[in-house]
C-alpha cells in the first residue's frame, strides 16, 4: 500500500524561472557576459544540476565563470525568494493537506543550499515535508538522494513526482513509480503514472504491481 509521496521542486511544486532569468543575467553582466537569460531557458534546464546549468547558459565562457555566476546567482535567489516566494502551481497547500492525512511527504530537488529551505519558509509550508535531500547538502545525484530519503526514514511503499526525463531516470534507478507531472518543465514518454494538475495526486491510484519493489 503506497505510503508516501516524494516530490521534485522546479516544475513540479513552483516555478521560479522568471526569478532564476533575472538573477542569473544580472550575475552575468557584472562579469561582463553578454547572455540574457530567459524564463523559458531555464525551464528547459531545470532538473539538472545547477553545474549543468550553469555550463550551459555561459557555454562561451571559461567553466570557473560559469561557476561563478552559479555561485552569485543561487546565493542571491534563496533570499528574494523566501521574500516574495514563487509561483505556486494551482491548489498545492489544499493538495498537501489531503494528501498528508494519508501519507508521508519528502522533496528530492537538484538544487544548492538553502533553496528548498526558502521554499518551504517563503511560503509558510513548514509541518507538510518531514524531510529533504539535495546534492548542495549530499553531493549525491538524485537517484542516490531518493534513496537516502527512502532508507533513513524507512519507507515502504514510496512514489516519486517529478516532470522531466531526468526525474523519471532518478525514479527507475531509484526503484520507486514514478508520476509524471504533466504540466511541469520536461517531456517524459515512460511513466507509472501521470497527472495533469497537483490535486489530481489525491485521487490517483497505482496497479498493486506499480508499487514499490525498493529494498
Amino acid at each position: 500500500m503506497l505510503d508516501s509521496v516524494i516530490f521534485d521542486l522546479d516544475g513540479t511544486l513552483w516555478d521560479t524561472t522568471h526569478i532564476g532569468a533575472k538573477i542569473w543575467s544580472e550575475a552575468a553582466w557584472k562579469r561582463n557576459v553578454n547572455v540574457i537569460v530567459t524564463a523559458d531557458q531555464l525551464k528547459g534546464l531545470y532538473g539538472l544540476p545547477t553545474e549543468i546549468i550553469a555550463k550551459t547558459l555561459f557555454a562561451s565562457c571559461p567553466e570557473e565563470v560559469a561557476l561563478d555566476i552559479m555561485k552569485e546567482s543561487c546565493e542571491r535567489q534563496c533570499p528574494y525568494l523566501e521574500k516574495d516566494g514563487g509561483i505556486l502551481f494551482p491548489k498545492l497547500v489544499e493538495t498537501l493537506n489531503e494528501l498528508k492525512k494519508r501519507y508521508r511527504l519528502f522533496i528530492v530537488s537538484n538544487c544548492q543550499e538553502g533553496y528548498i529551505q526558502c521554499f518551504i519558509k517563503g511560503n509558510q509550508l513548514e509541518g507538510y515535508f518531514e524531510d529533504f535531500e539535495y546534492p548542495g547538502r549530499t553531493g549525491l545525484s538524485k537517484t542516490d538522494n531518493i534513496r537516502m530519503i527512502v532508507n533513513c526514514n524507512q519507507l515502504k511503499n514510496p512514489i516519486y513526482v517529478g516532470d522531466t526525463l531526468g526525474d523519471a531516470t532518478a525514479s527507475k534507478e531509484a526503484g520507486i513509480p514514478f508520476i509524471y507531472a504533466r504540466y511541469g518543465f520536461g517531456y517524459v514518454e515512460h511513466y507509472d503514472g501521470v497527472i495533469d494538475m497537483l490535486s489530481q495526486l489525491t485521487y490517483l491510484s497505482l496497479p498493486r504491481n506499480k508499487l514499490s519493489t525498493y529494498r
